[in-house]
């Protein structure tokens, strides 16, 4: 009987314990930080715009996928492509297929000997003939404006000749007519369109510099000076846009020449060793800026209680 009633009290005193030990908290996951809108912003270099492909390869690898895309001259060319869609492998594969007759009309003209119009055609038919509106990725090509000299981002329109204007460079190409305008090379007012990028709402930017750099020594005859000139003229410009990336990749194509197309694949090497070499600093700095982003939506959060 005791043994009973001992038995009893037990199974009393442990359901009371049940009912008045409260439930253990539920573990809240830590939120994910926000992925910040990465852009990449390719500058103009002609052939050496090879370089380009390379780095988007290294970038994709290491699971890095640009969100917005602007372009200068070069760089709008490849940018186009990969706003299209295309994986940095299947622009290496554009690149070892292109014949440079492909993009070569030549005319006799006080304007330019380029006319610029198989490579419009050639760009809108590797985009599918889509507008640039209606490609994957936000896209933003840079041109001048030959009357103003004001910079202009195509981010509509016909996606071929906005990627012509961006590359024509005077006194080569014909400058193309668009909407009663006439454009030139991008290059002339942003190398490497880091502004642009920011003005289309971009997080963070990845620029890539492929501009040649005035060379020390005595610039030589008319056309030396020029040269020099204009060179010495791009370099401000290009130290004002890059001052406003988050990183900057230089690769090594300073003795590849513009039209040396010969030299795709050591352009395309260059790009990739480049972009390897900065990738610490760019998961630094995408790390640093989803923290940011973090506390600045925690911030607002507090101050609309």
């Amino acid at each position: 009987m005791q043994r009973r009633r001992f038995l009893a009290a037990s199974l009393f005193l442990l359901l009371s314990a049940c009912a008045t030990t409260p439930p253990p908290e539920p573990v809240t996951p830590p939120a994910a930080l926000p992925k910040p809108r990465i852009a990449l912003a390719l500058g103009g270099g002609a052939a050496k715009g090879f370089a380009h492909i390379g780095v988007i390869k290294v970038l994709e690898a290491h699971g890095i996928h640009a969100d917005i895309v602007t372009g200068t001259s070069a760089g709008s060319v490849v940018g186009s492509l990969y706003a299209a869609g295309y994986s940095g492998f299947q622009l290496q594969k554009v690149a070892q297929q292109l014949d440079e007759a492909d993009l070569r009309d030549l005319t006799v003209s006080s304007q330019g000997f380029i006319k610029g119009e198989a490579l419009q055609a050639y760009v809108n038919r590797l985009v599918g003939n889509r507008n640039i509106e209606k490609l994957g990725k936000p896209f933003g090509a840079v041109a001048t404006d030959l009357s103003s000299g004001r910079r202009v981002v195509f981010r509509r329109g016909n996606t071929g000749q906005a990627v012509r204007a961006s590359c024509s460079i005077p006194n080569v190409f014909i400058p193309p007519v668009i909407q009663g305008r006439r454009y030139v090379d991008g290059g002339l007012t942003s190398p490497v369109p880091v502004s642009a990028a920011r003005e289309m709402g971009a997080d963070l930017i990845i620029a890539v510099d492929i501009s040649a750099r005035a060379r020390n020594g005595k610039a030589e005859g008319f056309l030396g000076l020029l040269d020099q000139s204009v060179t010495i003229m791009g370099e401000r410009l290009l130290n004002q846009e890059l001052k406003d990336a988050d990183v900057v990749i230089h690769p090594s194509v300073g003795q590849i020449g513009g039209a040396d197309f010969d030299a795709r694949n050591r352009a395309i090497l260059e790009g990739e060793k480049a972009a390897q070499q900065m990738m610490p600093l760019i998961r630094a700095r995408i790390d640093a800026k989803a923290r940011e982003l973090a506390a600045a939506q925690a911030a607002t959060r507090t101050v609309s209680r």
